[in-house]
């Protein structure tokens, strides 16, 4: 009895090994830096780790194909390096001599990518499904709807034009006011009569008080001792 459960656990053994060896089918491998991302809180990778990480990888296929028959013995790894990188590959849990898809796998792991680095207090770039690809976060929405930020980029652009159109108009009204006051002075300089006697411009006579002109004054002193 004893000789026929060694056998069956060899057997085990070495399909397990089989299932699970570097790029095999349907085989994964993970790289973890946890050094980089917790730097001196960063915790030792052990053998309470490996038995989380199956646990998330169980629950993720449980959680994918809403079946409750993946197991945590399912879930194997193998290739064990010091700077915390190892594959593994699932098992199928009816079979347990075939592997599950990694096409489900990848699907799985994808859809619980979150919790699984939560669990592990990583990140997508920390913690590294090489194989799959990372998920891509939700996108922000935004507390103000699209329509109304370009409603208000429009409504700025339109209050700015006016403002300018204002103050335009006002400048160039003050420009043609000082255009005008200028012209009017040299209008006004130009129809002042200027009298010329001799080829010499005089002064405009005052009307009411008169004025002498001196050539003729003099002309007068020589006549009159006659």
């Amino acid at each position: 009895m004893l000789g026929v459960l060694l056998l069956a656990f060899s057997l085990v053994t070495i399909a397990h090994s089989e299932f699970c060896r570097p790029d095999a089918q349907n085989a994964f491998k993970v790289r973890l830096s946890i050094k980089t991302a917790l730097g001196d809180n960063a915790y030792a990778w052990d053998a309470s780790e490996e038995y989380l990480f199956k646990a998330m990888v169980a629950f993720a296929m449980r959680r994918y194909s809403n079946k409750e028959t993946t197991q945590i013995s399912n879930v194997l790894l193998c290739n064990m390096t010091e700077r915390v990188s190892f594959w593994f590959v699932v098992t199928d849990s009816a079979k347990n001599v075939t592997t599950v898809p990694g096409s489900e796998v990848e699907a799985a792991i994808r859809m619980n990518r979150n919790r699984i680095n939560s669990a592990f207090l990583l990140t997508d770039d920390t913690l590294q499904f090489l194989k799959i690809s990372s998920t891509l976060s939700p996108p922000i929405e935004s507390a103000v709807p699209v329509w109304l930020i370009v409603f208000s980029v429009v409504l700025c652009l339109v209050v700015a034009g006016i403002l300018f159109l204002v103050v335009s108009g006002i400048r160039q009204r003050k420009k043609n006011n000082s255009e005008s006051a200028e012209t009017g002075d040299l209008e006004d300089k130009c129809d002042t009569p200027v009298t010329t006697e001799n080829g010499i411009p005089c002064d405009i006579l005052d009307l009411k008080a008169g004025q002498i002109n001196g050539v003729y004054a003099a002309d007068d002193e020589w006549f009159t001792p006659l």
